[in-house]
């Protein structure tokens, strides 16, 4: 029995979303696609592959013995496609780039407009996402993480130090006292499910009996917040040429941030995308753009 690359990426979304509708989005698919596919591969395997129940899709015990063959088999996809368009030999079409919300809406967003004056046939594809895509399986060709890698067959290109900011409107600002505390800041955080995600465990860690002001499970909903003076929250500061903070009425306040004052920003690409020309020359110009930003 053979099965087919399509089937193993359908199983693996479902395995790795844990329900048929993300497996759905992430494949951009109907689910009802989603659902008639994954039966013709238990049909021809001869298994139930998922129990479905209220909480999702989990994986049966012959599920399991797939799980692990499914990845490394997503991992060969991605380096074969990249293998197979190392040979354009142009830097034209479509290259992915994977950041946080923050730094795709203030940075990748304005640089793509740099990239179109540099290269007209190169198009940019920001994922804003708080997840990791995975590069190996070339769910995208760059990534801005703030963690590096230790994958083998990734590489990280440029590292940045980050200076971790404190922003809030100027009419808040005005409202607040000279020099505020953390512990005197009205903040604006995430909201489930994304309560784990930064800076909500730093601030929990550093500020007693952490409550935020306002929350949200968006981002552009968490920066009109804090446009509106509803309160404060923390981004990592990459001092680029393209920033419009200014424009947006955000202000810095001095405030110590203890051992969250810094960061990193990491540029990580699979090695092998490298070698695709279209990938090679956007990495190259971020470089750029991260160079500068260091000697700011």
């Amino acid at each position: 029995m053979d099965i087919s690359w399509e089937d193993a990426r359908l199983f693996l979304a479902i395995a790795e979303t844990g329900s048929f509708s993300a497996a759905a989005k992430r494949l951009r698919v109907g689910q009802p696609t989603v659902s008639r596919r994954l039966a013709a591969l238990e049909y021809a395997v001869g298994a139930k592959l998922f129990r479905r129940g209220v909480e999702g899709a989990a994986l049966t015990a012959a599920g399991e013995r797939l799980v692990m063959p499914a990845r490394k088999m997503a991992e060969w996809a991605g380096e074969l496609h990249r293998a197979a368009e190392s040979s354009d030999s142009s830097p034209r079409g479509l290259v992915r780039v994977t950041a946080s919300p923050f730094l795709s809406f203030d940075f990748l967003a304005p640089f793509a407009s740099h990239v179109a004056s540099k290269h007209p046939g190169l198009r940019l594809e920001v994922q804003s996402t708080i997840q990791y895509a995975d590069l190996g399986r070339g769910e995208a060709d760059l990534a801005l993480r703030t963690q590096c890698t230790r994958n083998a067959d990734l590489t990280c290109l440029f590292t940045l130090e980050v200076h971790n900011a404190v922003l809030v409107s100027r009419a808040l600002k005005e409202k607040l006292p000279r020099r505020p505390t953390l512990q005197q800041l009205p903040w604006v955080a995430w909201a489930p499910p994304y309560e784990a995600v930064p800076p909500n465990p730093q601030l929990e860690s550093i500020i007693p009996n952490f409550s935020p002001a306002f929350t949200s499970d968006n981002y552009l909903v968490l920066l009109s917040a804090v446009e509106a003076g509803v309160g404060a929250t923390v981004c990592g500061h990459v001092p680029h040429r393209f920033s419009t903070r200014r424009e947006r009425n955000l202000v810095e306040l001095d405030i110590d941030l203890g051992p969250y004052a810094k960061s990193e920003l990491h540029l990580i690409c699979a090695k092998s995308a490298l070698d695709i020309p279209r990938v090679r020359r956007v990495s190259e110009l971020l470089v750029q753009e991260l160079e500068r930003a260091r000697k700011r």
